[in-house]
C-alpha cells in the first residue's frame, strides 16, 4: 500500500493528514483519507502579538511533530511534504524553529509564502467538478491569511493572499488597509462576471456547511449563512461549546470566519458557496500525487 502524509503548520492548528494512494479503473491516481490528527497549538497567537514563537509553544510544536513523525513511521509512509503557513511566515525565529524540527524530529519543514499556499489548495482541482457556466471566487479561510482565487471557464484567472485571519482578527491584528486591498483586489477581479458562486475551504467553512444540514453537494446560501452567524453571536462562547458542541479551539474561531465568508459575499453580491470540504492537507496529498506518480 502506498502511503503518502501531509503536515499543516498553521495559525490556529497543526495537521496531519496520511492517506492512502490509488489508482483507479481510468488509470487516474486517488487517495483515501487514513488517518487524521489535529492539534489546536495556536501558534498565532504568538506569532501575530510578539513577532515570534514563545519557546513554549516551541516545545509543543517540536513534541507534536516528533509524535507525527512517529506515526508516519509506523504506517509506512512513503513521501510527506510539511508546511508552515501566515504564523510561521511572521515568526522572526521561524527558521531557527525549522532547525530545531529538523535536529529533533527528523522532518524538513518548509516555511510557504501566500501564493505558494494558494497553490497548495489549487491542488485539489475542485474546477474540474465545477460548472462551467458558473464562474467562481475560491475563498480558503485560514487562522493568519485568506487565500482568494478566481476560476473563469474552469481556469485559474488570479489569485492573491492577504493577512486577513481568524487568530488575527481575534487578536486585533487585522488592519483596516489590508480589508481595504481585499475588498479592492475582489471588485477588481470579478466586476465583469456573470454568475459567480463562491467555494469555501477550511475548517471554519465546513462546520458551518454541518450546522446547516444542508445536503453534501448542495451550496450554502448567503442568507442561511447569514442567518447561522446571526444564531452564533447570539451565544456566548460557553454556550457555544456546551449548546452547539463546538470544540473550544473552534467555537472563538468560527465567529470571524464566518464574517470574512459574509464580507466578501456581500462585496461580490454571490448568493451561493459551495463547500467541497477539502482543505490544504488535502492539496498537498494532491500535489505530491502529481509530483511523484
Amino acid at each position: 500500500m502506498l502511503r503518502y502524509a501531509a503536515i499543516d503548520i498553521g495559525s490556529n492548528a497543526v495537521r496531519l493528514l496520511i492517506a492512502d494512494i490509488s489508482k483507479n479503473e481510468k488509470g487516474v491516481y486517488t487517495y483515501r483519507k487514513n488517518t487524521l490528527v489535529r492539534v489546536p497549538l495556536r501558534l498565532g497567537d504568538d506569532a501575530f502579538l510578539d513577532q515570534k514563537i514563545s519557546p513554549k509553544k516551541t516545545e509543543e510544536l517540536v513534541k507534536t511533530l516528533v509524535a507525527f513523525k512517529n506515526l508516519m513511521d509506523v504506517y509506512h509512509v512513503s513521501a510527506y511534504l510539511a508546511c508552515a503557513t501566515s504564523a510561521m511566515r511572521e515568526a522572526q525565529n521561524g527558521s531557527q524553529i525549522i532547525k530545531k524540527v529538523k535536529k529533533e524530529a527528523s522532518i524538513d519543514l518548509e516555511i510557504i509564502e501566500g501564493q505558494r499556499e494558494a497553490k497548495i489548495i489549487y491542488a485539489n482541482h475542485i474546477e474540474q467538478n465545477l460548472d462551467t457556466k458558473k464562474n467562481y471566487l475560491y475563498i480558503d479561510v485560514g487562522g493568519g491569511s485568506t487565500e482568494l482565487s478566481v476560476f473563469v471557464n474552469k481556469q485559474l484567472h488570479a489569485s492573491k493572499s492577504f493577512n486577513i485571519g481568524t487568530i488575527r482578527i481575534l487578536d486585533n491584528q487585522d488592519k483596516e488597509e489590508t480589508w481595504t486591498e481585499m475588498k479592492n483586489w475582489v471588485k477588481s477581479h470579478t466586476k465583469d462576471l456573470k454568475n459567480l458562486a463562491g467555494i469555501g475551504t477550511g475548517g471554519n467553512i465546513n462546520k458551518l456547511f454541518r450546522i446547516s444540514g444542508e445536503k453534501d453537494d448542495m451550496p450554502l446560501s448567503f442568507l442561511k449563512l447569514k442567518a447561522i452567524y446571526n444564531e452564533l453571536i447570539g451565544y456566548s462562547l460557553k454556550e457555544r461549546i456546551s449548546v452547539l458542541k463546538l470544540n473550544p479551539d473552534r467555537a472563538d474561531v468560527i465567529v470571524p470566519a464566518c464574517e470574512i465568508y459574509l464580507t466578501i459575499m456581500k462585496w461580490t453580491g454571490i448568493k451561493q458557496i459551495f463547500v467541497p470540504r477539502v482543505g490544504m492537507v488535502d492539496g498537498i496529498i494532491n500535489l505530491l500525487i502529481e509530483e511523484n506518480l
